[in-house]
């Protein structure tokens, strides 16, 4: 059975309110620390600012064990489109809110293809430079039996690279085989370590005239992931043994079906993940607003509170709120439990790192600036809270961008990352603390205008 054999392109042709759980926390501590406050500052003597209780407060409030939940991809191809279609709607909002228009309709006209994608089947065979493919005739010779099928020849893969990325042609192709020469070369592996798991990939290893592909096959199992031990098809080179040799491939692609539903599931996760990129730039801006109101709001509340305990309620229930918003741009169905979680490792990557004392120092030194704009007792306390709510902010805003909509969130692995994501964050708010500086002064003068002669 003859077989249209396609050419690609780079290729030969041959993506709130407050709970009453959280109102109860919020008041239980107020009345904890309240008396805490007291205890420390009357009975003990112990100096120290309202901020810095309530900031380790803070982290008592959120440190209590909770269950952490299990987060899975879709498995499926509605799952999958319903996740897309969740995207949708969140690039929607986000452009709604921006003033941005006109960018809805090509995304979804992008899923629509992907979701109905009917092209005939396709076999895309591929070789590092230096390793030969079977000539299009033996391939067709045995691959007979299995209907429909587009077998597409690519370009010889570079044996050096810089990026070591394959060639997007090769993206749509329901299932490859890699034609590999025995022994393996260095490039060869860097191109398998390029391949995701979710690919269907055969190798078929072409052995050398002096040993057969069996005798390489023990050393190569120990060379190769585990992935690949039941994709391996040994191959002496003759054309005779090539049918027998493909037989796994043949079977597999007489499951067309099954097949391109994988294909169709493959290419919505790559497009999810696509979608998620392109959304962070929006997502950003959409935080940069929801952050500056969110600061100002800590520090109005902390700058007017009578007695410094009442400090924890508007830290702790004021980032509280900006965390669930932030959930929402960053379309995370996370728990209130999950968010809680990162807060606390957050939080404490915070503390360790004197991001309270360091904002401190750092506020004094822009007082300086202006001077008379610094009245109010209560300001320099009001405005460290509003630093460390950017900090801890845009810390939680890189794990969100890490994690949303794409995989299961590693709290294991937040707690190794969020010292260095606070670190980053606090450097970065440092860099911008002119600008932070400018909208002090404006909050200042606000708060000075509202103020009773």
């Amino acid at each position: 059975m003859q077989f249209p054999v396609q050419l690609i392109p780079s290729l030969s042709k041959g993506d709130g309110t407050m709970t009453s759980g959280l109102i109860r926390r919020a008041l239980l501590s107020v009345g904890v620390i309240g008396t805490g406050q007291w205890l420390l500052s009357d009975v003990m003597h112990i100096p120290g600012g309202g901020l810095g209780v309530a900031a380790a407060a803070g982290l008592w409030w959120l440190a209590r064990p909770v269950k952490q939940p299990s987060f899975r991809e879709p498995a499926s191809l509605k799952g999958w489109i319903q996740r897309c279609e969740e995207v949708l709607s969140q690039f929607e909002q986000l452009e709604a809110e921006l003033g941005l228009q006109g960018l809805h309709t090509p995304r979804e006209k992008e899923l629509r293809r992907i979701e109905d994608f009917d092209a005939p089947l396709s076999l895309g065979v591929v070789a590092t430079e230096g390793s030969g493919l079977p000539s299009t005739v033996h391939l067709q010779q045995a691959l007979a039996g299995v209907s429909s099928l587009d077998l597409c020849l690519a370009n010889p893969l570079p044996v050096t690279s810089r990026s070591w990325s394959w060639p997007d042609d090769l993206q749509e192709l329901d299932v490859l085989m890699h034609v590999l020469s025995l022994p393996l070369r260095a490039a060869d592996l860097l191109w398998l370590d390029q391949l995701p798991a979710d690919r269907p990939v055969w190798l078929l290893l072409r052995s050398s005239s002096d040993l057969s592909a069996e005798d390489h096959l023990e050393a190569l199992c120990c060379q190769l992931p585990e992935r690949w031990h039941q994709f391996l098809l040994p191959w002496s080179g003759e054309a005779l043994e090539l049918r027998g040799v493909l037989q796994p491939v043949r079977q597999q692609l007489m499951r067309s079906q099954r097949v391109r539903q994988g294909t169709r599931q493959r290419l919505l996760s790559s497009l999810h993940r696509r979608w998620q990129a392109e959304l962070e730039t929006l997502r950003r801006e959409r935080f940069r607003l929801l952050l500056q109101r969110s600061q100002w709001i800590v520090a109005g509340v902390v700058m007017a509170s009578p007695v410094p305990s009442v400090d924890l309620l508007a830290v702790a229930v004021g980032n509280g709120l900006m965390v669930k918003e932030m959930a929402t741009i960053w379309g995370c169905s996370w728990s209130a439990e999950v968010l809680q979680v990162v807060a606390r490792q957050l939080g404490s990557a915070a503390l360790a790192q004197g991001v309270v004392e360091l904002s401190g120092q750092a506020l004094l030194g822009l007082a300086k600036l202006d001077g008379a704009s610094w009245i109010a007792a209560g300001a320099m306390q009001g405005l460290s809270a509003a630093y460390l709510t950017r900090v801890v902010g845009v810390s939680m805003a890189d794990w969100m961008a890490l994690n949303a909509g794409v995989a299961e969130p590693d709290l294991e692995e937040l707690k190794r990352q969020a010292p260095l994501l606070v670190a980053r964050a606090a450097e970065q708010e440092r860099l911008n603390l002119p600008g932070f500086a400018q909208q002090a002064r404006e909050w200042i003068q606000d708060r000075n205008s509202c103020t009773p002669a």
